[in-house]
């Protein structure tokens, strides 16, 4: 009885684990659906603000295309670690850029890392690829 118990604490902390993963990736999800939409739709804040980047306006929509089918790839499972490289190589993209217009890049690395924390915790295939020990 008593290794019963022991057994339903671990699996408790998994799902906390897989329920945080959900949380984290679906506010990354909900962030990189808002700018490619944007981007894709053409709306004029976005298309200003990648010019102001140094991105040709007429190459905008293109990234945004970009970003969510590499967005949409994260959100299915079977896809979601596909999804993960290809939304790292945008976010590294963003970072190049941000590095030679002389803007801080924190926020593009930081996401990235998001993108990447909430897989992790909610796919358990990929924390048995690349375990953490305590």
């Amino acid at each position: 009885m008593e290794a019963t118990l022991v057994n339903s604490n671990v699996k408790s902390q998994g799902n906390k684990g897989v329920l945080a993963g959900k949380i984290i990736s679906a506010l990354c999800i909900l962030f990189l659906l808002f700018d490619a939409i944007m981007k894709v739709i053409k709306e004029s804040h976005s298309i200003e603000g990648s010019a102001a980047l140094g991105w040709p306006v007429d190459q905008v929509q293109s990234i945004g295309t970009a970003l969510l089918i590499s967005t949409i790839l994260y959100i299915i499972p079977r896809t979601a670690f596909l999804g993960a490289i290809l939304i790292t190589g945008y976010l590294g993209g963003a970072i190049a850029i941000m590095v030679r217009v002389g803007q801080p890049l924190y926020f593009a690395a930081v996401f990235g890392v998001l993108v990447w924390v909430g897989l992790y915790l909610r796919d358990e295939k990929l924390r048995a690829m690349i375990p953490f020990k305590k």
